[in-house]
């Protein structure tokens, strides 16, 4: 069975840090490009970053220069730093793994954690 487990969430003052991860199992962890996303108070859940089976990374313009997103192969996981967090990062944090098949047609595979809360408040 597959499951994604997130951890690392909690009450943050602006300005601080936060390390969000995400560990997977019952996956081929290194073929999945692996990505966060989260959902604020009253808002569609939108896209953070991701990380591709081959270490490419990309961010959502909101946090270039603040997250770090990164994976360890060999542990199963994948790590959100955050820094110099803002108010408007307080979202519910989502872990999803993801991969594209090609077996006759293309077929995706995606898979989501339960999600990690983070507020950022003084």
């Amino acid at each position: 069975q597959v499951q994604l487990v997130e951890s690392g969430g909690g009450l943050v003052q602006p300005g601080g840090s936060l390390r969000l991860s995400c560990a997977g199992s019952g996956i081929i962890f290194r073929d999945y490009t692996m990505g966060w996303y989260r959902q604020g108070p009253g808002k569609q859940r939108e896209w953070v970053a991701s990380i591709t089976a081959g270490r490419s990374t990309n961010y959502a313009d909101f946090v270039k220069g603040r997250f770090t997103i990164s994976r360890n192969n060999a542990k199963n996981t994948v790590d959100l730093q955050m820094n110099s967090l803002k108010p408007e990062d307080t979202a519910a944090y989502y872990c999803n793994a993801e991969v594209v098949i090609f077996p006759s047609i293309p077929v995706t595979y995606d898979y989501w954690g339960q999600g990690t809360q983070v507020t950022v408040s003084s």
